[in-house]
């Protein structure tokens, strides 16, 4: 049986009969998406229209260039004085007798006795304190290792004596790169009793100035560990200070010490002038003499220790050493004597 045909027309059909059918190459357009506006702003106060004042400026500091620092800034010591106003300036009198402070020199030939046939004076020699050396044994208690350093400082005689006596007691032989800093040449040249004199190891001041010394020591700061040879008992030293200052690794090693001399057998109101070394010295003569008073005393002093010593007792200061135009005491005593014995 066959199926029966639907009499019905399709859709298509009835959309070609109406004309309006034709297929249309055209896409169907998509509907636009919605735009959501968004909602209108609250009402805002009303502007103050007065203008605001100018905001402050703001100024950033200047970094303040540093100055270079020089050398002559660095050797050169805090607050130091200028001894060459602190002389007494007074008539000079002539003088006869002359004390100085230390051990009769040895031999026919000194500067001293040149001096008192030039101007006709007379010198006496009277050691103010005397000089006793640290045994080995107590020294070994200060635990120090010589051979630890390359760099010995001497400030006197004294202390190359009794550096080489203590070398001899432990059995030390130092080597032979050890550079020895000496306050003055005449100290360096007498290194040649103990050592070999070689110039490129020994190092010492050529106007006997502790800046000079100081510029040495700064010199060699990064290859050298000092060893400072010193008495018992002493002041503030400049050398120490410095070295504090600039960060030089030294030690100090006591190897020796001063003892007071006795001084009451001496009249001193016979002497027109007094020659003073050491701050010991002028201890010892407190020591023999608690009210000792300078009345017309002159007094001549050599090194800075020495002067301030002699400032804290109120005593006047008549000439002194080593100052510009006066290396040593003996040029010092020449440069008085001309003017006080012309």
């Amino acid at each position: 049986m066959a199926d029966e045909k639907s009499t019905k027309p399709s859709a298509t059909a009835f959309i070609l009969k109406s004309g309006k059918g034709k297929p249309s190459s055209k896409k169907t357009p998509v509907p636009a998406k919605a735009v959501i506006k968004p909602a209108p702003k609250a009402q805002s106060a009303p502007i103050n229209k007065t203008p605001a004042a100018p905001a402050a400026k703001i100024t950033l500091p200047v970094e303040e260039k540093k100055k270079p620092i020089r050398l002559s800034d660095i050797l050169k010591s805090k607050n130091e004085k200028n001894y060459s106003e602190l002389l007494t300036i007074e008539a000079k009198p002539r003088l006869k007798t002359i004390i100085v402070a230390q051990p009769q020199p040895e031999g026919i030939k000194s500067p001293y006795f040149d001096l008192e046939s030039k101007y006709k004076v007379k010198f006496q020699f009277t050691p103010f304190v005397t000089v006793e050396g640290v045994p080995g044994k107590e020294f070994r208690k200060q635990r120090i290792t010589l051979n630890d350093y390359s760099g010995i400082i001497f400030t006197s005689r004294n202390a190359i004596d009794h550096f080489f006596r203590i070398c001899e007691e432990l059995r030390v032989k130092m080597s032979q790169e050890t550079k020895y800093f000496c306050t003055s040449e005449a100290i360096a040249l007498y290194l040649q009793k103990y050592t070999q004199y070689r110039k490129r190891k020994v190092f010492f001041s050529d106007t006997n100035s502790n800046k000079e010394m100081r510029g040495l020591l700064l010199k060699h700061k990064d290859t050298t560990r000092c060893l400072y040879i010193g008495p018992e008992v002493r002041s503030k030293d400049e050398i120490t200070s410095f070295m504090s200052e600039q960060n030089i690794p030294y030690a100090e090693a006591v190897m020796y010490k001063t003892v007071p001399s006795d001084l009451k057998k001496i009249d001193f109101k016979k002497f027109d002038l007094m020659i003073l070394f050491s701050p010991s010295a002028v201890h010892s003569l407190y020591q023999s003499y608690p009210g000792f008073e300078q009345d017309k005393l002159k007094i001549g002093v050599y090194g800075k220790t020495t002067a301030d010593a002699v400032l804290e007792t109120k005593w006047n200061i008549h000439l002194m050493a080593p100052l510009e135009g006066s290396p040593s005491i003996i040029a010092a005593l020449d440069n008085y004597l001309k003017v006080s014995n012309k």
